[in-house]
């Protein structure tokens, strides 16, 4: 091992760098990965002395999604250059199943930073998550049976989603020429895919959008991705990835996700996303366990208010699970983002809920379900935790995620469109 290797505190080879733009899709790739059997850590930003022993696959979590384009471009390029210095045998770049971006980045502008940095001269595009309804055909996205831009990601606040036609949309974001694997290729398996890609890097074409319809397909498309020096998708695109290290033995052993116990200890829930998902996951867990909704109009305005909530929070944790909540309807979203503007009501949220994760988890709550990405990114912050390992997976997408460290804490990273009206039931039952 080289000295440069020791100071990062990392010990074995490491084969997969990923960088993922939120923390809750860096935690669906690391589910993924590790149930192909790789030993998979995740990292809150660039984690330089960390203890990355034993691990085949590490997953660098940033909040870049929305951010300004040469911030996310930045935060990539130094995650990317940590990874190099761990040795990592390939890179992937893990954006959403849904390609949340605008015309003007942030997806294509970090591609384009990462190949440049690797001399990389063609790489897939493939967000499709099949378990979770999104699958690509001819290069259009779809959420379903819809088309993405007759989805609700049509109307989302900062990544409205209006072309499903991902080879005409990223074109947009690069001036790399952007090409098609279509469907007909794609059902041949990963040496017609292959080729298809030689094809297009011989022509200087840098992207290719690959369609995807089934998981079948994304391990074919994986395959055929073996000599990619980057590879970049949704969770999903990476299902194909282990079995290529595998095959050339870098990889051992079977399929089997790593036990990773999740530590005992009082939970508690914290939901900040305002979604239909997480609305109905409010509904059903307040129907059966005891549940705090946090007004964040009160915590702007009168103090004490969080402390207040924590304390009733510890008083309900003895008994059990207890729920504690600002997801509302869009209707009282639209009224406190007209009082308070919606950047701050936003901020609020995130400050509000992370703080208050801090004050349970040093009350002893040690396993915290946490639904929405920047509340994730929030909560994980406020908590400290820099290095997770990957456990058990609550529901597709979603692992408990535990922290190395003392105390030891099990954090499930929900986004908000993420699970049935139960996910936050099974997040209970999978700690038992």
């Amino acid at each position: 091992m080289s000295d440069r290797h020791r100071g990062t505190g990392h010990s074995g080879p490491l084969l997969l760098g990923a960088i993922a733009d939120d923390v809750t899709g860096a935690s669906d790739l690391c589910s993924t990965l590790a149930g192909e059997g790789m030993r998979t850590v995740q990292t809150f930003g660039v984690a330089r002395g960390a203890d990355l022993a034993e691990v085949d696959a590490l997953v660098v979590a940033l909040k870049s999604r929305t951010a300004p384009v040469a911030r996310a471009v930045a935060e990539s390029t130094e995650a990317l250059e940590w990874l190099r210095e761990l040795g990592a045998r390939q890179f992937f770049f893990k954006y959403c199943s849904t390609f949340d971006s605008t015309p003007i980045g942030n997806i294509g502008p970090v591609a384009d930073a990462l190949m440049d940095e690797l001399g990389a001269g063609t790489t897939v595009v493939c967000p499709a998550y099949p378990t979770n309804g999104r699958t690509v055909y001819q290069g259009h996205l779809f959420v379903g049976d819809r088309l993405l831009s007759e989805s609700s990601m049509a109307h989302h606040p900062l990544t409205p989603m209006t072309d499903p036609d991902l080879v005409r949309f990223l074109g947009h974001q690069t001036r790399r020429p952007v090409g098609l694997v279509p469907y007909a290729l794609v059902r041949q398996g990963a040496e017609t895919i292959a080729g298809r890609l030689r094809e297009l890097e011989a022509a200087g074409v840098s992207y290719a959008v690959t369609d995807a319809l089934v998981d079948a397909d994304l391990r074919a498309i994986g395959a055929a991705c073996a000599l990619l020096p980057l590879v970049t998708g949704g969770s999903a695109m990476a299902l194909g990835l282990p079995e290529n290290f595998r095959r050339d033995g870098q990889l051992r052993g079977g399929t089997e996700r790593a036990n990773v116990p999740v530590p005992d200890g009082p939970v508690v829930v914290l939901a900040g996303s305002c979604s239909a998902t997480t609305q109905a996951q409010v509904k059903r867990m307040s129907s059966l366990y005891p549940a705090i909704k946090l007004d964040v109009l009160a915590a702007q305005t009168r103090p004490g208010t969080l402390a207040s909530v924590t304390a009733q929070a510890v008083a309900l944790l003895a008994g059990g699970p207890v729920l504690v909540y600002t997801t509302a309807a869009p209707d009282e979203v639209a009224r406190v983002q007209d009082q308070i503007g919606t950047d701050r009501a936003n901020e609020l949220i995130e400050s509000c809920l992370g703080e208050l994760a801090r004050r349970l988890a040093e009350k002893g709550a040690r396993r915290i379900v946490v639904a929405g990405g920047e509340t994730a990114a929030a909560v994980v912050r406020a908590l400290g935790v820099r290095v997770m390992a990957t456990g058990n997976e609550i529901a597709p997408g979603v692992p408990w995620m535990i922290s190395r460290g003392e105390p030891a804490l099990a954090l499930a990273l929900k986004s908000g469109n993420f699970g049935g009206p139960d996910f936050f039931l099974q997040a209970l039952e999978v700690t038992k």
